[in-house]
Formats: structure tokens, sequence, C-alpha cells
């Protein structure tokens, strides 16, 4: 169950001092997708092989969650099980961040749901 917070470059090393955060998540799913394939979940509803994966939507689109939904259909499956989370909270050094300061509208949220389905990807988790 792997995270995949930004799409940016830039975004990630502002917000994590990890500019090269969105080429290694995107090696890292496609090898965890190669390796236990698409989420399977069995009659009682309990997953029990699969790659799940996390989607944190960050205010203002800072996430990026269309590229990020896109680049999972294209690249890794369309079958993907994504959670998107809309718990962001801005904690720590956010508040120094602009666009990460506050929390996450209710519309971005959704905003960020319409953008997975307009990429294909329709296995989605719901909050």
């Amino acid at each position: 169950m792997p995270d995949f917070k930004f799409m940016d470059s830039e975004i990630a090393e502002r917000a994590c001092d990890a500019p090269d955060y969105p080429e290694t998540a995107k090696a890292a799913l496609k090898e965890m997708h190669r390796q236990v394939g698409d989420l399977v979940i069995n009659d009682q509803g309990l997953a029990v092989r699969g790659l799940l994966v996390r989607h944190l939507v960050l205010p203002e689109d800072l996430s990026n969650t269309g590229a990020a939904m896109g680049f999972i259909a294209r690249e890794i499956s369309p079958d993907t099980y994504v959670n998107v989370m809309a718990q962001y909270r801005p904690m720590g050094r956010a508040a120094k961040i602009p666009g990460l300061s506050r929390p996450l509208s209710f519309k971005e949220y959704r905003f960020a749901e319409d953008a997975a389905k307009k990429e294909g990807i329709f296995r989605l988790d719901r909050p």
C-alpha cells in the first residue's frame, strides 16, 4: 500500500526536499505491480493480494491528481485500486509553503476524484 503524493519534482522538493520523488515513486509503483498485480478482494471483502495505491490530494491540485492517475492508468493498470485521500492538514513546515498552508476543500477533493475517473481510474476507495 504505497503512497503516491507528487507528480511535480518542484513541489516534492519544496514539501519534502525530495526532487526525485516523482521518478522514484513511479519506478517503485511499477515494480510493486509487477510483483503482486492488481488488488484482489475475496468473497468476504478482504484484500488478499495486489497493489493498493494511496494518493493524498493537496490544496490547489499541488499533487497533480490527473497526471498521477493518468500515469497509473496507462503505465501500471487501469484496474489499480486507488485510495484518493482527502485528509490533508497543514502540519510542520507546510504552513510556510505556498498552497500547502491550508486544509483541502471539499470542492478540491471532488475535482481530484473526477480527475481520477477522467483518466480511467474507477476502482476508488470511498472516504
